[in-house]
């Protein structure tokens, strides 16, 4: 299997989102942020984008391997919530 290679674009309606270079399909993540949200960061909603996904990324590869992904599955489709948590 040949490695991944990975990249953040900004999407056309302003949206950051992460994506292997090779694959046309739907990003892996996308970041979205306010108006208000963008004034506060005064163009530096990028660095911040990348920060967000290097910190998403991190705190994967460090609980990946104290999860019951069965566990969790199980208890995922137990519960389902009418809305999405962010």
């Amino acid at each position: 299997m040949s490695p991944s290679f990975y990249e953040i674009v900004q999407l056309s309606n302003g949206d950051y989102a992460l994506r292997r270079i090779d694959d046309d399909s739907a990003p892996l993540v996308k970041i979205s942020f306010s108006e208000e949200a963008r004034e506060m960061m005064a163009d530096r909603d990028m660095n911040v984008a990348k920060a967000m996904i290097a910190a998403g990324i991190e705190a994967v590869g460090s609980v990946a391997h104290d999860i019951d992904w069965e566990e969790d599955e199980q208890e995922a489709t137990e519960i389902s919530p009418s809305y999405t948590l962010h």
